[in-house]
């Protein structure tokens, strides 16, 4: 019995060494919709038809932005990130968009 009781402890205090080495934050997003981005034509409405909610907005330099942000780290291998973040004109046009991204599938040839 206290064999079973020591061994429920260690597993329990491995899988909360295990989850504690690990956080998600953000939201995933469709990154095939990056390239149908065009500055000073994107509205914000078609934004949101192709990437949804925005993950957090603000403001930069008097612009309002969005991103959309989808960030894995890990203790036991490399961070996973990526990002869109997309500035907008008055007019609610996009002025200008960076795209970021680790993901070995997202880099261009």
């Amino acid at each position: 019995m206290a064999v079973m009781r020591s061994g429920r402890k260690i597993l329990v205090v491995g899988l909360i060494l295990l989850l504690a080495g690990c956080a998600t934050v953000g939201r995933k997003f469709n990154v095939s919709g990056v390239p149908q981005i065009s500055m000073g034509q994107t509205a914000k409405s078609d934004v949101m038809a192709l990437f949804g909610t925005p993950w957090r907005t603000g403001i930069e330099d008097g612009r309002e932005t969005w991103t959309y942000g989808y960030y894995k780290y890990s203790l036991f291998s490399d961070a996973k990130t990526r990002d869109l973040v997309l500035r907008f004109d008055p007019s609610g046009k996009v002025a200008s968009y960076t795209f970021n991204s680790t993901y070995p599938e997202d880099r261009k040839p």
